[in-house]
């Protein structure tokens, strides 16, 4: 052990793409560890001063500095520690790259004093794996020493007559969090962005009366671009099924899918007595996404046979949570938005309640059909179903998944 880096809490991020690189700036906001050891599996340039560049610099969200700290904080500056050993400092924030194992199996935690190891390859996302599997596994990260592994994707276990082991759980801070049981999980997953920010939507209708019975859902994602699409048009690999994700990112609007519904199941179980769809529309923007989420309702009339669920309602319940139980997590807004907006917003989900719809239809029921269900006496009735459509943006990288999955983070390092 480096003793720069002994006798420190220091967390252990595996990859440096998109989201590590973002889980990193955000912990120099933070500051929950005193540094980090960021597994890159491999060579990053010629120098330490190419993994330097990378940190320093971002496309969507410009130059480390003013993002972290604004214009006026002036001086700043990464410092090389330890060059031969890989070990930086900004702002007192200790950084190590590791460049040598690609295999979780491989990579000693034990030895760099981690105690968490954030995941976020993107590649291991089979919670049933053994350590010794393939080219490795979730499980591999606990064999190197770590006390707890959180892979920034949802689970996908590949074997469909498995089950999730009982080691293992999916959250969304604010949602279910509180199920975490240090002594018994050890394999977590911070679901999705898109998860994350659907998860804030539903939750304060399924906590309210007059909106907890919901018929059925839908969700469709209108989702910034990603690094698992092509730049420009591409061959499809063998037994490549879509063949839209080899289309360039740059210009086309491309329908795709999303498990955002399914792993919406595992955080919020109730989900799974509702009729749920889900897909994912990519447009080529770099991120900031938005859901449209819409929902019918057995909702009835008021003594004055007007809707018992209306817009005014909707978004009172999304003020309420907002101001309340999922405050700093949920945000509500009435002012009309763009998506750059958004870009770096710190909220996993974030209502525009001035899009907010609602309409209520009757559907007739006959009362000789009301009879072949057994019921009696039975007379012609209108039942009225009100359709709900709600508008939620999300930034998918920083703002809102980063900031949710940090907050996540630091809960499980405080139970531990």
């Amino acid at each position: 052990m480096d003793q720069l880096m002994e006798n420190k809490n220091l967390l252990g991020i595996n990859s440096i793409g998109r989201i590590g690189k973002l889980m990193l700036w955000n912990q120099i906001i933070e500051k929950h560890f005193d540094g980090a050891v960021i597994n890159i599996g491999r060579a990053v340039g010629k120098k330490l001063e190419d993994i330097i560049h990378t940190i320093e610099t971002d496309s969507t969200y410009g130059s480390i500095y003013p993002f972290l700290y604004g214009q006026n904080k002036k001086g700043l500056s990464i410092k090389i520690i330890d060059y031969e050993k890989s070990i930086i400092s900004l702002d007192g924030f200790l950084i190590k790259f590791l460049t040598k194992e690609r295999n979780p199996l491989n990579i000693n935690w034990k030895k760099e004093n981690v105690r968490i190891v954030v995941d976020c390859t993107g590649q291991f996302v089979d919670p049933t794996q053994s350590a010794d599997s393939g080219n490795g596994s979730l499980r591999g990260h606990l064999e190197g020493g770590a006390e707890k592994v959180i892979l920034s994707a949802p689970f996908k276990i590949k074997d469909k007559s498995l089950k999730m082991p009982t080691d293992s759980l999916m959250m969304v801070y604010g949602i279910n969090h509180l199920d975490f049981n240090p002594d018994v999980h050890h394999i977590l997953s911070a679901a999705s962005c898109t998860t994350t920010c659907l998860s804030h939507m539903m939750n304060p209708l399924l906590e309210h009366n007059q909106t907890s019975k919901i018929l059925t859902a839908s969700m469709s994602t209108i989702h910034a671009a990603t690094n698992t699409q092509s730049v420009l048009d591409s061959t499809p690999k063998a037994s490549t099924g879509d063949l839209r994700k080899n289309r360039s990112v740059f210009n086309n609007i491309i329908l795709s899918t999303t498990g955002a519904a399914k792993a919406l199941e595992y955080v919020i179980p109730e989900i799974q007595n509702i009729g749920f769809m889900a897909d994912s529309v990519r447009i080529p923007t770099n991120t900031v996404s938005l859901i449209i989420l819409n929902l019918t309702f057995n909702a009835g009339l008021d003594g004055k046979n007007a809707p018992v669920i209306n817009r005014k309602l909707i978004n009172n319940i999304y003020k309420q949570a907002a101001e309340g139980a999922q405050k700093g997590l949920l945000h509500y807004t009435e002012i009309q938005n763009t998506s750059v907006d958004f870009i770096g917003f710190k909220a996993a989900a974030i209502i525009e309640g001035y899009e907010t719809h609602t309409r209520t239809g009757f559907l007739p029921l006959k009362a000789d059909i009301l009879k072949q269900y057994g019921i009696e006496g039975a007379k012609d009735i209108n039942l009225p179903v009100t359709h709900v459509k709600i508008f939620g943006w999300y930034d998918n990288e920083f703002g809102s998944y980063v900031h949710s999955l940090t907050k996540l983070l630091v809960y499980v390092d405080k139970k531990i």
